[in-house]
């Protein structure tokens, strides 16, 4: 069974930026699509950014596009998400997601994903 372990989120002030990462261990973290998702206190988990594993096509959520990108290494089994231009509105608990499967194009819903991580708090102060 592979697990998911985030890293990265902490306090950081408007206009800064974060690395976010996503580590697998377990089974072999290969053929596997992934996203992140994200979520404030009080409101229902969204779709932050997504790739398919083999041909790395990438899909955004319209409120992350052009700050946000996601991104993996095959060779080290882990996921990213390097967020630019950050703002207030982007505090929220942000986690990655994953599914042995491929696919051609990225999936932003969370019923695709099976495998989830704990999460890690990202906090942007104004």
């Amino acid at each position: 069974q592979v697990q998911l372990v985030e890293s990265g989120g902490r306090l950081v002030q408007a206009g800064g930026s974060l690395r976010l990462s996503c580590a697998a261990s377990g089974r072999s973290f290969v053929n596997y699509n992934a996203a992140w998702f994200r979520q404030i206190p009080g409101k229902e988990r969204e779709f932050v950014a997504a790739i398919t594993w083999i041909s790395s096509s990438t899909s955004y959520a319209d409120s992350v596009r052009g700050r946000f990108t996601i991104s993996k290494d095959n060779a080290n089994l882990a996921l990213y998400l390097q967020m630019n231009s950050l703002k207030p509105e982007d505090t929220a608990v942000y986690y990655c997601a994953a599914a042995p499967r491929n696919s051609r194009d990225p999936w932003d819903r969370e019923v695709e994903y099976d495998l989830w991580g704990q999460g890690t708090q990202v906090t942007v102060s104004s």
